[in-house]
């Protein structure tokens, strides 16, 4: 198959986030599974499995809530505010009456938003699907394809990006139009969120308001995963977990490895990342000797994916090698909107206790 044939080169995130970005602009599904959840179980309210490897078939991860919290409510800016971006770019911000947040997941988008600085947001990418973005006017086409007239149109005083979206010509188009872009860096995991927060806040003029926001989102973190490790089993009891990232209309297959966000994700959630274990580092492409080495009793995919794949039925033919793991044998996946299961954001607490309540009641949760 075409997919065993794939370099086993480390891709780093920002490259293989543009490079899927753009493979998903020419589908018009490629949105599909990015819609914010809600109404979804807390940790606390449900019944977890004595033996969570005993359970046959798949269930949904789903937010118990998706809507923002502000630290603030329209705080003062203290401008001109002048950062130093991923690109080395020494940016200066004068004004942010008209904020434009963009990237993958829309988690610029939340942050901005839970700054209390989301009435000065005029536009938003297609994974700004919460409720209180969700009015706005979209400046991406055809899935996640940046649209420089759509930019322009709504004259943005700011521009908050990253690598994850292109084509870079039209970044580079805005900003040669004078407007300012601030980059950051597309390397996202739990232990970098606390830091995105703070560059954004202080791109912003609004520091006090980051480190706010920035210290209650790690103590949301450290909360839901002390409560995680004492319902997850231990030792040889530990669910072997791993993410598959698919895109089945573009045949694309990728495991995520150490450093790629995956690995603090699921270490966080109490099971064994399986793809570290067998050396995979940052995201490769998939091979079915990997998978099979791998053996996961558990695997963590992004509903779209899922759906492009066929739903846990089609999943079977694409992914053949899955039937030879535990995971494949029981239909043991786990899903999540494709705009919150990476997001590492200030909502990462929420993504793990959602995780968690799928992973270790799955009774209780949503069937995909």
């Amino acid at each position: 198959m075409l997919r065993n044939l794939f370099t086993r080169a480390p891709i780093r995130l920002g490259a293989l986030l543009l490079a899927v970005a753009m493979a998903l602009s020419s589908c018009s599904s490629a949105a599909a599974g990015g819609e914010a959840s809600g109404d979804g179980k807390a940790l606390s309210e449900v019944q977890v499995m004595e033996n969570p490897k005993s359970h046959e078939g798949p269930s949904t991860a789903v937010l118990a809530e998706a809507g923002v919290n502000p630290v603030a409510k329209n705080p003062q800016a203290a401008l001109p505010a002048t950062v130093t971006d991923a690109q080395g770019n020494e940016v200066t911000v004068t004004d942010i009456s008209r904020i434009l947040p963009l990237d993958l997941y829309g988690t610029t988008s939340r942050i901005v938003f839970d700054l209390g600085l989301g009435e000065n947001v005029v536009g938003r990418d297609t994974s700004t699907t919460f409720e209180e973005a969700a009015g706005l006017p979209l400046v991406t086409q055809n899935g996640h394809e940046l649209n420089a007239e759509a930019i322009l149109q709504l004259a943005p005083t700011v521009i908050i990006t990253d690598s994850s979206l292109g084509p870079w010509d039209v970044i580079e188009q805005v900003r040669q139009a004078g407007i300012p872009v601030v980059t950051l860096d597309s390397t996202r995991s739990l232990e970098t969120t606390a830091e995105m927060i703070n560059t954004v806040a202080q791109a912003l003029g609004v520091p006090a308001q980051g480190e706010e926001l920035a210290e209650r989102t790690s103590a949301e973190m450290a909360k839901i995963t002390e409560q995680i490790a004492g319902i997850a089993p231990t030792g040889d009891r530990r669910l072997r977990m791993l993410l598959l990232y698919a895109r089945g209309q573009s045949g694309i297959y990728y495991i995520f490895g150490k450093e790629s966000g995956a690995d603090s994700l699921i270490t966080s959630l109490g099971g064994i990342d399986v793809a570290t274990e067998i050396g995979w580092k940052g995201m490769r492409p998939m091979t079915d000797e990997a998978m099979v080495e791998a053996a996961p009793d558990l695997v963590i995919m992004m509903t779209g994916g899922l759906e492009s794949l066929g739903g846990i039925d089609g999943i079977a033919d694409t992914v053949p090698a899955l039937a030879h793991t535990p995971a494949g044998q029981n239909r043991r996946i786990v899903d999540m909107a494709d705009a919150e299961l990476l997001s590492f954001g200030p909502n990462s607490a929420a993504v793990l206790e959602a995780l968690s309540v799928a992973i270790y009641a799955p009774q209780m949760a949503v069937a995909p």
